[in-house]
Formats: structure tokens, sequence, C-alpha cells
């Protein structure tokens, strides 16, 4: 199958489990939660998505096959050896939109090929290809969660809607449970969810606080 892909670039994992980690990040474009333009945001199930992720950019494409993804992918990773990523501990971050309703078995394959590892950021809703090496979720009100085991369950808070409390996802099969600030664009009701984030965690031990230091730091 083709791929259509937003943007790959290199840079630091900003959240999460990985934080502070190199990684080429592939952002598929497309998302079934959000057609990602402002005039349908209010009819969106996820309404507070702060990512372009529509059609394709000066770094992104088409791609017809795994293949040339992975050799995409593998053009943004500053040491290769031999065909294959090198130095470190090579790590690709598919993200999105919503990554799974493009990523397959073929793709994940060809990026091992060449040295990746492989992690996905989905929002949970679709099945995952066998063969992902770190599987984050991080789930939307409104939206019926098909993943419910992985590395990280990293829930944007707060969402409003009973049905993306935290208490929800505490019993699901995830090694890491994270909180993450919703990014309100003002600053200062980020810096109110920031501390119902920070409360929350103290008083739920189970739960850590993910901060997205690349906004923090100023990088992509």
């Amino acid at each position: 199958m083709g791929y259509v892909v937003k943007e790959i670039f290199y840079t630091l994992q900003g959240e999460g489990q990985n934080a502070g980690r190199p990684a080429v990040f592939c952002r598929f474009s497309g998302c079934n939660l959000w057609t990602g333009r402002e005039t349908d945001r209010h009819r969106a199930v996820c309404q507070f998505c702060d990512t372009d992720f529509v059609g394709t950019g000066p770094d992104g494409g088409r791609f017809s096959d795994a293949a040339s993804l992975a050799d995409a992918v593998l053009s943004r990773w500053p040491t290769v050896e031999d065909g294959r990523a090198a130095g470190g501990r090579p790590l690709v971050v598919c993200t999105g939109g919503e990554p799974l309703l493009q990523l397959d078995e073929p793709a994940v394959d060809a990026l091992h090929a060449r040295g990746f590892a492989v992690a996905v950021e989905t929002n949970g809703t679709q099945p995952a290809p066998r063969g992902l090496d770190h599987i984050c979720v991080s789930p939307k009100a409104g939206a019926r969660l098909v993943l419910t085991s992985g590395d990280e369950l990293k829930l944007v808070f707060p969402q409003r809607q009973p049905e993306a409390q935290p208490e929800r996802f505490a019993g699901l099969a995830f090694d890491s449970f994270f909180l993450q600030p919703m990014d309100a664009g003002d600053e200062a009701t980020t810096r109110e969810n920031t501390q119902a984030a920070l409360a929350y965690c103290l008083a739920h031990p189970q739960w850590r606080l993910s901060l997205q230091t690349h906004k923090l730091v100023g990088i992509r």
C-alpha cells in the first residue's frame, strides 16, 4: 500500500516514557477523530488537537511502498552504516493524526530492517500491526478504545467528559500511566491544567506527570 506523510524530521522525543531520547518522527496524514480543518473542529470527536496533520508538507510526501518510506526515515537519522541507522538507540516515532490508519506490518518490517525500533503514538481506536516495539495510547473522550494494553497510556488532562477520567483507564495493562496537561492555547488556563494534573498525580501515585518538553525548550 502507499503512505501519505505530513512530515518526517529528526528531534528529541518531548514527552512520555521516552522524553529526551533522539528520534525520527514520522507524522502520518489524516485522523479518524478530526479532519484537521478548523471549520470542522467544533463537531470533531477530539477538539483539542494542536497538530497539523493535513496533507503533505515540504519534508513529508507520498510513498508508494514500505521500502521508500523507510528510506526516507533513514535519511533523517544522523549516523548510517551499511544501510542501517547506527549510534545510540535508533528510534522512529510514528505519529499523526492517527498513524494506525496507515502504519502496517510491511512498514514496521522495513523500518526494522533499517535498524530502527518502532514506536507509535495512537489514539487507541485502531488495531496495531505486529512487531511494534513501543505503543503509546492517548485516549480521547467519545472514542471507543480498541488498544487496551501497551507500554504507556498518556491521557491529556483534564478532559471533562466522564468517559475520559483517569480512573477509567487505571486498570488497563500498560507499563506506565501519564497525565499530560492540556495545552489550552492560553498561558493561564494551561498553567491551571498543569496544576490540576500535578495534584492528581500526587494523590494517585500510579500516574506520572508528562510535560511537553519540546515546547518548553523550543524544538520541533
